[in-house]
């Protein structure tokens, strides 16, 4: 079985994607689902190849936030059927004992098989249309394309009744903020939580805690970020603030239970840990580019940080617990939406990196809505 069908191919660090013929030589192998890509989103941690020094392989498709209908599957027992409408998320081994424990984001082999490369069984029916070899995988999907091929435990189906096209960021970066705020935190009714950063995950943590019945102050630089933040229900705070501990223990009624940063700024870390009232938790999602400094008395108290993957989140149960909120009306992720033809990345990669959009979703030509709005 091959197929053949439009990808945005990565070829070098510095280069715009360029949209490609690309080929898959073989069907669904034991374990494995083909997906028909309605939408993928678009997120930092894609772009972040650009900036990896030559680990992550090129040339690559990436996306790892899609979400499709399975066009064919390895076999019975993969749980899935075609037509499934399903969400992807990202790959881990399903054996060692961090995928045993219900811990997949920790798995021993994440980084293998996300960032660099991914299976290598798969390295050689993955190519462009010359023939030329792309890296296998890119988090179980790469799913900047029309297809994708993934293992079936990334897929978390769902009700075909929802808007597959913009499901995908549920994946990772919806995820990632909400999971940090239901499964990390285990935020509830009067508690009280500190978000830094008011992109999508951070956003997505907002909308958690609104709907968890958290009270929360988002700190953000940007005016147009925090007033989306104001309102999805959280109080609004200008990271340029004086004083920002201060304010926030003041909002917080002596300090914030929780505080999340997305931003991996070392000052507002440290504002973060400032800002928690004793015993309080910082967790970061951010990966930490330079040496993190700590502010005397940053610690005291009982205060901890840890960092956060994947918000802690096994998809197959999160994902569905948020599409549950969606359609309550009590998780309105796609408000922070906007879609673009893929054949418009280039442009979703601007705007993205520009802040004029908080989620760009990608749709592959001949999908309903592929035109963008």
């Amino acid at each position: 079985m091959t197929t053949r069908f439009g990808a945005a191919v990565l070829r070098s660090y510095e280069d715009p994607f360029a949209l490609e013929e690309v080929v898959l030589h073989t069907g669904p192998a034991d374990g494995e689902i083909l997906v028909r890509i309605a939408g993928c989103g678009m997120c930092h941690t894609d772009l972040a190849v650009r900036r990896s020094a030559g680990r992550s392989p090129l040339p690559a498709v990436l996306g790892h936030e899609g979400a499709g209908v399975v066009a064919g599957t390895g076999g019975p027992h993969t749980g899935l059927g075609v037509g499934d409408h399903v969400v992807l998320s990202f790959d881990s081994c399903g054996h060692c004992r961090s995928c045993t424990g219900a811990a997949p984001a920790y798995c021993d082999s994440f980084a293998s098989l996300n960032l660099f490369g991914g299976r290598k069984e798969n390295a050689a029916r993955f190519t462009d249309a010359a023939g030329g070899k792309l890296a296998p995988r890119w988090f179980g999907q790469s799913s900047f394309a029309a297809y994708a091929m993934v293992p079936a435990r990334n897929a978390v189906r769902v009700d075909p009744a929802l808007p597959i096209e913009l499901l995908g960021p549920l994946g990772c970066g919806f995820l990632t903020g909400a999971g940090a705020v239901l499964n990390s935190f285990g935020a509830g009714p009067g508690d009280t939580l500190a978000v830094f950063g008011a992109g999508a995950v951070g956003l997505a943590a907002v909308m958690a805690a609104t709907a968890a019945g958290a009270v929360t102050v988002a700190v953000d630089r940007h005016p147009d970020r925090l007033a989306i933040a104001e309102r999805l229900g959280a109080i609004p705070l200008h990271a340029a603030s004086a004083g920002l501990p201060d304010r926030m223990r003041r909002l917080t009624d002596g300090g914030a239970r929780y505080a999340l940063d997305t931003t991996g700024s070392a000052r507002l870390i440290n504002d973060a840990l400032l800002a928690l009232r004793p015993t309080g938790h910082l967790g970061l999602v951010a990966r930490l580019r330079t040496a993190l400094p700590l502010e005397p008395g940053a610690l005291d108290r009982g205060r901890r940080i840890s960092h956060i993957c994947e918000g802690d989140a096994v998809p197959g149960l999160l994902i569905p617990r948020l599409t549950g909120l969606w359609q309550a009306g009590r998780f309105p992720f796609d408000q922070l939406i906007r879609t673009y033809p893929l054949a418009d990345i280039n442009e979703a990669e601007r705007d993205c990196e520009a802040g004029r959009v908080v989620k760009p979703v990608l749709i592959p030509e001949g999908w309903p809505g592929g035109a963008g709005r």
